[in-house]
């Protein structure tokens, strides 16, 4: 009889899911997309049902693809985007929108406990810097502007808790996603009374802890049937999709980095322990019990060759549609005949405030070093080198508490593009393994299903699922350039950061939000 395990990937922009053989081959996949409101500045938002119904779309996709029986599914594991809240009321209905990591909506209130020393406090406890993003940062905000809302909130959860209560009836919330609220003590795998106080909340307002391992079944009647999932099938709870992408490229032993560019973009390394930086710029969250993964999250990754594209190449992107041919693989041809360096062009990517490495919401982007002789040619490449720049810093702050890196693994969208995966090398200046893993973070829950039902004994069987791997070597007359303009460009960082808050104030004081 065939037996499959099922991964499924809460993201931001989507939900994937991979249906795999209990070795790890793709058997069938699919996807579906939501809409993301900002309705006012700073706000990220999503609707709750959206993103339940695309679980429940794409699930019932991949079983009807391969015609799956009930009795063949092992397992489905699941990986989900950080950050996200959602206030629930007395009748378990939704009384917000899901609030993404994006919303920026709470910036005064991070930085006040960043002021306060109270947030310098809370990262030891928690291993999430303070910052808008997170759910802490989210609720001290609602607390103190929508108070009325804040007080009629029976729980506070997030979109994977949202999932398996309309599944299973229950709020429960995973150690990985817990430890991403920045309001779970990550060194006693408890909610921290520190920040209860702070919210002035109790334990039975959030949802009930679980292990990333553990399982749950007896689903919904009324889903099971609809999907052809068994009652008796066991859910895994899993993770969050910045950890199961470490495990879903095979980066999950000591000085293993995991470098990913998609929409934003992410620098992480597994420990055996939870650690913190003393200067609060980096994340640790739990994979499991005994494997915690250390990193820094950017907000401007792939969202930025989108900008560029859509707002300094539309005649091409338009040409592009009409040959029924890559837009970003124009782009990145005509990058390709500008040298490394982009002749002194220097790009600092902060289109959308930033986490790591600065942490500064209010940060803005710039091109420093123009002149008549730049082109937009220029400007593409550019730009791809700013979003390395800036992840390469993010790699030294790790350096500084987890050592050196002996390995780089990359993926993301930006891994389809040869000249951004050597751009990637020669600026890190060290080789590169490209492994052609199929969704890395749906693989990565796979995975952890495996291994919370016992069908494979290490996580580290997954270096048999994640197929072949490219390897892209640095070359070291562009890394010599790279090594000259980096300092200025980390100079540039902070020579601007003072005025960072004073740009974003005036635009949103003159920006009419209606157009």
């Amino acid at each position: 009889m065939a037996a499959y395990m099922i991964g499924t990937d809460i993201g931001t922009t989507s939900t994937k899911c991979v249906l795999y053989d209990l070795k790890g081959h793709v058997i069938a996949h699919a996807d579906k997309g939501y809409p993301l409101y900002q309705d006012v500045p700073d706000m990220a938002e999503e609707d709750p049902e959206d993103i339940f119904n695309a679980v429940i779309d794409v699930l019932g996709q991949v079983i009807r693809k391969v015609k799956v029986k009930p009795e063949e599914i092992k397992g489905v594991s699941f990986s989900s985007a950080m950050h996200s809240l959602i206030l629930m009321d007395e009748n378990d209905e939704p009384l917000t929108r899901a609030i993404t990591w994006a919303d920026n909506r709470a910036a005064k209130y991070s930085e006040e406990l960043k002021a306060n020393g109270l947030g310098a406090e809370i990262y030891a406890k928690t291993g999430t810097p303070i910052h808008p993003m997170a759910p802490l940062s989210k609720m001290l905000w609602l607390k103190n502007e929508q108070p009325d809302l804040f007080k009629k909130a029976k729980k506070f959860i997030d979109l994977k808790t949202y999932v398996f209560f309309k599944l299973f009836g229950v709020y429960q919330m995973e150690y990985s996603i817990a430890s991403a609220t920045g309001m779970f003590n990550i060194f006693e795998l408890k909610w921290e009374p520190q920040v209860l106080d702070l919210l002035d909340i109790t334990t039975d307002r959030l949802p009930e802890l679980v292990a990333p391992t553990d399982t749950i079944d007896h689903i919904n009647d009324s889903y099971g049937k609809l999907l052809g999932i068994a009652q008796t099938t066991p859910f895994v709870f899993g993770a969050s999709d910045g950890v199961l992408s470490n495990l879903g490229v095979n980066a999950i032993d000591p000085g293993v980095v995991a470098v990913t560019i998609g929409t934003s973009g992410a620098v992480r390394v597994v420990v055996d322990k939870p650690m913190v930086d003393p200067n609060g710029r980096l994340f640790c969250y739990a994979l499991t019990k005994d494997k915690w993964v250390v990193g820094g999250p950017v907000n401007n990754g792939g969202i930025v060759f989108r900008w560029v594209r859509d707002q300094l190449f539309a005649p091409e992107k338009i040409t592009a549609e009409q040959m029924q041919v890559s837009s970003y693989d124009i782009l990145t041809q005509i990058a390709e005949k500008i040298p490394a360096g982009s002749d002194g062009l220097l790009f600092q990517p902060y289109l959308g405030g930033e986490r790591a490495p600065i942490w500064n919401a209010y940060a803005r982007g710039s091109f420093f070093g123009l002149t008549r002789q730049h082109t937009r040619a220029h400007m593409v490449r550019s730009a791809l080198e700013g979003i390395v720049y800036n992840l390469y810093v993010v790699m030294l702050m790790i350096e500084g508490i987890a050592g050196k890196p002996k390995r780089i693994q990359a993926t993301g969208g930006f891994a389809r593009s040869a000249l951004w995966r050597q751009m990637l090398a020669d600026i890190f200046e060290q080789d590169v393994t490209i492994p052609e893993s199929f969704e890395s973070s749906c693989l990565g829950a796979a995975t952890l299903g495996l291994y919370a039902l016992g069908y494979i004994d290490e996580l580290s069987e997954v270096k048999n699922m994640i197929g072949v791997t490219e390897v892209h070597h640095p070359n070291a007359e562009n890394f010599e350039v790279y090594r000259e303009l980096l300092p200025i460009w980390l100079r540039l960082s902070r020579t601007l950061e003072p005025e960072y808050k004073a740009i974003a104030e005036f635009q949103k004081k003159h920006t009419n939000p209606n157009k």
